[in-house]
């Protein structure tokens, strides 16, 4: 366990890094980008969808801006991708190594076995996003804004809750598989496929980004609430996708 630790403490860093560094710069750059918001929504004007969201940081502010650079942007796209590979190596990569039986042999049980992994690779995405988050007030004071803490919690919920369904979905098909590479191909194909649709105006509402996108954010942001029925279904996949996983696992043999 030791070692997995390690592991996956260099992951959590290596991402945490990426979305502050990627954070900074976004509301740095917040004063530019609304002196220029004119020429923003012409150019954003071609593409339906685009121009939906330019105006709605119009008329929102900064802290639209930063839901969309944060959450929409930076933690939808690299979150996506971290919860990928943090999952389709766990299980199956063990068995494309061939030390799949010399860790089922360690002397715990296989319940354990996966949900440790399992656990600390949720640990792993969520708290990036979560540290990175309550940073925003702190940087949103140099260009003259302002959020708010728990507007900054709601979001972090919802965004690791999203970002969990696919980490969940993948750490299934690792227990139930042996070519990490390959997981990983398939899955990120999707979330590709995915954040593609989303940008076209006629297939958007097939998108499961439809539910991480600056819309989203601004609504929470703007009600002070999170949708339970949303985070029930987002909990509920995650549970199933355990639970099949768990399943695979158990009945698995080296």
């Amino acid at each position: 366990m030791g070692r997995d630790i390690r592991h996956y403490s260099a992951y959590m860093l290596f991402l945490l890094v990426i979305l502050e560094g990627l954070l900074y710069a976004a509301i740095h750059w917040w004063p530019a980008f609304a002196e220029n918001m004119g020429a923003m929504k012409a150019l954003a004007s071609p593409m339906p969808i685009l121009s939906d969201q330019m105006n709605l940081i119009d008329k929102l502010g900064a802290p639209a801006y930063v839901v969309g650079q944060h959450y929409f942007k930076g933690c939808n796209i690299l979150g996506s991708t971290a919860a990928v590979l943090f999952a389709a190596n766990a299980i199956a990569g063990e068995a494309h190594r061939g030390t799949l039986e010399v860790w089922l042999a360690r002397p715990v049980s296989r319940l354990r076995l996966y949900t440790e992994r399992y656990v600390m690779g949720l640990l792993a995405m969520a708290l990036p996003v979560l540290i990175t988050s309550l940073t925003i007030p702190r940087l949103m004071e140099s260009v003259g804004a302002s959020m708010n803490y728990d507007d900054l919690w709601r979001c972090s919920l919802h965004q690791s809750l999203f970002l969990a369904t696919i980490f969940s979905t993948t750490f299934a098909l690792s227990a139930m598989g042996s070519q990490p590479l390959k997981i990983s191909f398939v899955m990120l194909f999707f979330c590709i496929a995915q954040f593609a649709i989303y940008m076209v105006k006629t297939i958007t509402d097939y998108s499961i980004f439809r539910w991480s996108d600056i819309k989203t954010y601004a609504a929470i942001v703007g009600t002070d609430t999170l949708s339970v029925s949303r985070l029930a279904i987002l909990a509920g996949i995650c549970v199933l996708t355990y639970g099949a996983g768990l399943f695979a696992f158990l009945r698995r043999n080296p």
